[in-house]
């Protein structure tokens, strides 16, 4: 059976807006004191992992939804670009409620921190390259790294369009 492609429509990202799924953090005062406009880390379960992420040619189709219930999870892209990340609410089922499926447009002056077991698909991108920045832990992607096939299971492949 052939996939169907579903588009889904980036919304700009704000802190409003991407609540359900985690936080936007942008740029602040230099000496400001920590409050709950930053990143809410949740890295106790192993040893965090800090590390850049070079990614090529992603366009905007995914077909998959991952998501990790151990950690939060931060991502930002270097040198400005912009980016796009799809996100469903953590959930008790082993797949995304898909009414809450969301897409993002990122700019590249701000980073996302993920909420525990929100499911991300991303990030995406029309560059040619990008380096992202990832905080997760050591075995995240062994351990915690759990994900959803919408190809095999729902017949869908989604497309994230502005």
């Amino acid at each position: 059976m052939l996939a169907t492609i579903k588009p889904l429509p980036a919304l700009a990202i704000n802190s409003d807006n991407f609540q359900a799924y985690g936080q936007l953090i942008t740029p602040s005062q230099h000496g400001k004191l920590y409050d709950e406009t930053d990143a809410q880390l949740n890295l106790k379960n192993g040893i965090p992992r800090f590390y850049i992420m070079h990614l090529e040619k992603r366009g905007r189709q995914f077909d998959r939804i991952t998501r990790h219930c151990q950690c939060t999870q931060c991502l930002g892209a270097l040198e400005g670009k912009e980016w796009f990340m799809a996100v469903a609410p953590p959930s008790e089922q082993n797949y995304p409620d898909l009414t809450q499926l969301k897409a993002f447009k990122i700019p590249g002056n701000c980073f996302i921190k993920l909420n525990v077991g929100t499911w991300h698909a991303g990030p995406y991108f029309d560059h040619d390259e990008v380096d992202f920045y990832n905080l997760e832990l050591s075995d995240t992607n062994v351990v915690d790294h759990f994900t959803y096939n919408f190809l095999k299971e729902e017949h869908l492949t989604f497309e994230i369009v502005t």
